[in-house]
């Protein structure tokens, strides 16, 4: 793909993700894209599987579900107009036609009787079970888990300072395949500057949830720590993990169980922890190489703040 067409589609990305709680006109998302208005809506269909109108109806119902199962306390109506929706019946209507479930389902997956199916399977291949959105309250098995009740004795919270980083995204997603060759690429950009393998800060920046997400559309970043004085040329880039105060949550188990991991600091830890998640994406910081352990170990970061 050409380098300039990516940029200018992530351009489109970032600008849709600042705006989910608006209406968003289609005029607009192209004028940000720098492409011909005749001719946007075919690029960004190409190169990201879906059309523009389908990704940001995507984009606001998944957000909207991860605060009503994140922030229980908050009215669904209120969870409805914070992502843009004009009323809690327009609201629950797309989330059941898109997920097969209401609102009040999600939030209480334990009184459904009957399994569902919504768009999101149709259109995308995912089974959505809402079940699977709290691991630790529906099953004893999860609640159980050596591995869980390790982890959970172990979040801490701590002060970090900026970092900067060079990124790589992997281009499908969540699928590992896609994944790996990321990290093989960057791994060996890395080397090649300078940072040798032993040496690399690996961290991932981990957007989408993908219990809810369809796995190859989660946007994932692999990262790995670099001096200011290093030049990044695409189609590397580089971000940062600014200063402040992260959740930490340290984990050791298989690729499975990790999202369990996850959504128990989320459901189990962060209600009663006296912080609420800041306005970043959760980070896996890598501790192993796991295809040649067969086991991840890693600290799951979340940057915090209180409430």
């Amino acid at each position: 793909m050409n380098k300039e067409y990516q940029v200018r589609i992530d351009r489109v990305l970032q600008y849709i993700e600042a705006n989910l709680t608006n209406q968003i006109s289609l005029t607009e998302v192209a004028n940000v894209s720098y492409f011909s208005p005749y001719h946007f809506h075919r690029i960004f269909s190409a190169i990201m599987g879906e059309t523009v109108n389908d990704y940001i109806v995507r984009r606001r119902l998944e957000k909207a579900v991860n605060i009503l199962i994140f922030k229980t306390q908050l009215p669904i109506t209120q969870v409805a107009l914070d992502c843009g929706f004009s009323s809690s019946a327009n609201f629950s209507k797309a989330v059941k036609l898109y997920f097969g479930f209401s609102p009040t389902e999600i939030r209480n997956p334990d009184k459904i009787k009957d399994s569902k199916i919504g768009k999101i399977y149709s259109k995308y291949g995912k089974v959505f079970c809402p079940a699977d959105l709290y691991p630790s309250r529906i099953t004893n098995e999860v609640t159980k888990s050596p591995n869980l009740e390790d982890t959970n004795m172990k979040v801490e919270v701590r002060d970090f300072d900026s970092r900067r980083v060079c990124i790589l995204a992997s281009k499908r997603g969540y699928e590992p395949e896609s994944i790996y060759t990321a990290w093989d690429k960057l791994i060996d950009w890395a080397a090649s500057n300078g940072i040798t393998q032993d040496a690399q800060q690996r961290f991932a920046f981990a957007y989408d949830n993908p219990t809810i997400t369809p796995a190859d559309k989660c946007r994932y970043d692999a990262a790995i720590v670099i001096g200011s004085n290093i030049k990044v040329n695409p189609p590397f880039t580089t971000s940062e993990i600014p200063k402040g105060k992260y959740a930490v949550l340290y984990f050791k188990g298989t690729p499975e169980d990790t999202i369990k991991a996850q959504l128990g600091l989320y459901s189990d830890w962060l209600p009663n922890s006296g912080f609420e998640p800041d306005n970043f994406p959760m980070l896996e910081y890598y501790l192993n190489d796991a295809r040649v352990d067969g086991y991840v170990e890693m600290e799951i970061h979340v940057k915090v703040k209180t409430i």
